[in-house]
């Protein structure tokens, strides 16, 4: 693996690693230069811009615990990575499985999807330069998300 693809690979799974501690200005970090889309293609209010939108997304939708977490694990498999070093570009595809357990709600698969994410690199650090998130199969998100 050349180590832009380890990069960008660890930037993904450090995605996971922060969500799942409840780090939300972190993750909002990781899009300082880049942005989440809630749908591919969407209308302006589902792009959410920057480190401050990001940040904002997640606050909206994100029940975090008396433990500072949201009580999920973010599991990212089937990367399909491709990296075009010359232009310091990148994109890829991956699948999402989302677990959860909180005092009321034993331990269960809460959601499935997919996302489509392009990275950047500038001065020599990759970064995200959009993530598309897809939900494939929905369970019971109603202890994870706000609405």
């Amino acid at each position: 693996m050349t180590n832009s693809a380890q990069e960008i690979t660890n930037l993904i799974y450090r995605y996971a690693e922060l969500l799942d501690g409840g780090d939300l200005d972190g993750v909002a970090g990781l899009f300082a230069h880049g942005r989440i889309c809630g749908v591919e293609n969407g209308p302006p209010e589902t792009v959410f811009e920057g480190a401050a939108g990001v940040r904002k997304m997640y606050e909206m939708a994100t029940r975090i615990y008396d433990d500072g977490t949201p009580k999920t694990r973010h599991n990212t498999s089937n990367l399909q990575l491709e990296i075009d070093e010359a232009q310091g570009t990148a994109h890829s595809r991956s699948y999402y499985c989302v677990t959860q357990a909180t005092p009321d709600l034993p331990l269960q698969v809460i959601v499935t999807g997919h996302y489509k994410d392009t990275f950047h690199r500038l001065d020599g650090v990759w970064w995200f330069d959009s993530r598309i998130m897809f939900v494939d199969q929905v369970g019971d998100v109603s202890h994870h998300l706000k609405f």
